[in-house]
């Protein structure tokens, strides 16, 4: 009698970095887009609101992009995805998803 091995749940996953996070939002994997205030040149992010409105996927902006690099343990990053949470965090995250 073999045992046969359950697969592994997928793992929450935060994705970062423009092209990540832009294809997250158009593929519809991602739950909430976190996007830097201070990004330099703006011009790289500032399409990204507008895309995420398109394809009703929330965002925010925040202050720093030192604070989202602290998240993925980098030094800067200009923008996260969050692609999935734990089953406990599901109303914490529709709850700032309503408010973005």
């Amino acid at each position: 009698d073999a045992k046969v091995a359950k697969p592994a749940p997928a793992p929450n996953t935060i994705k970062y970095g423009l092209n990540q996070v832009t294809s997250c939002v158009e593929q519809k994997k991602a739950k909430l887009v976190v996007i830097a205030h201070d990004v330099e040149p703006v011009e790289l992010v500032v399409w990204l609101p507008t895309l995420c409105r398109k394809m009703n996927v929330p965002y925010i902006i925040v202050k720093g992009k030192s604070r989202l690099g602290e998240v993925v343990h980098k030094k800067t990053a200009t923008c996260l995805a969050i692609t999935s949470v734990d089953a406990g965090d599901v109303t914490s995250l529709a709850s700032i998803a309503a408010s973005a």
